[in-house]
């Protein structure tokens, strides 16, 4: 999403609104995978501050992510604020690790978006707190129901550990 800067590049205080749709590809990070099947809506503005620009918006959505314990597809909101400071790649602005530089009138805004998505995003998804996950032998989705697998006999050797945990859970 570009961003014609030139109406407020030399009036002090100007702003102008940023709306609009932004389509986004899929994002893999940190092993998850989010897919965008709508645009993002974005409403904010960009203000002339002399020597820097003030992008805020506030981005809204929807996003589809796979469950981390049983990979079920869920869709889920995507909402979360921009604050950013543009500066002109000019030298007129001081090099700051927080300020985007931009060269000319014109500015993308999609970059800035993804890099607010990916640190306000949720690390883990659920499609609902009490998920039971996929069995680690057979992999069938144990949400659905047992899927007759027996369950692991406790290694001999450890069978007294096992005993000692089980007393200490039943006393809480």
């Amino acid at each position: 999403m570009i961003i014609d800067l030139s109406g407020i590049m030399k009036d002090y205080g100007a702003r102008i609104m940023v709306s609009g749709d932004l389509f986004m590809e899929d994002v893999s990070f940190l092993g998850e995978r989010f897919s965008f099947k709508t645009p993002l809506l974005i409403d904010g503005s960009i203000t002339n501050n002399t020597q820097s620009f003030e992008f805020k918006a506030k981005v809204t959505g929807k996003m589809t992510v796979h469950c981390a314990r049983c990979n079920q597809p869920l869709e889920v909101p995507v909402k979360f604020k921009i604050a950013e400071i543009l500066a002109r790649e000019d030298g007129t602005a001081s090099h700051d690790e927080d300020i985007v530089l931009f060269s000319g009138t014109e500015i993308d805004i999609s970059d800035i978006v993804l890099n607010n998505f990916l640190t306000n995003v949720s690390g883990k998804y659920l499609c609902k707190e009490d998920c039971k996950g996929l069995c680690p032998h057979c992999g069938a989705d144990l949400n659905e129901g047992d899927c007759g697998c027996q369950k692991e006999e406790i290694d001999p050797r450890w069978a007294a550990l096992a005993e000692i945990m089980k007393k200490t859970s039943d006393t809480e």
